[in-house]
């Protein structure tokens, strides 16, 4: 059972609805698993508590 986790920026419910729907069938397809056996979890990351390159990603 694989689980499947995807961190990123906040998303509106139906963008997250889309994602996990896609992500589920790509997954099926790919491993050829049943759909109910993926799990998926979205993290969602706040600009402040990122930094890259030294700089804090809402300061970019």
């Amino acid at each position: 059972m694989p689980f499947i986790t995807i961190e990123g920026p906040k998303i509106s419910k139906e963008k997250k609805a889309k994602l996990v729907k896609e992500i589920t069938i790509t997954t099926h397809k790919t491993l050829n698993i049943p759909t109910e056996a993926i799990n998926v979890l979205i993290k969602e990351n706040n600009p402040d508590n990122i930094g890259i390159g030294g700089k804090l990603l809402s300061d970019r």
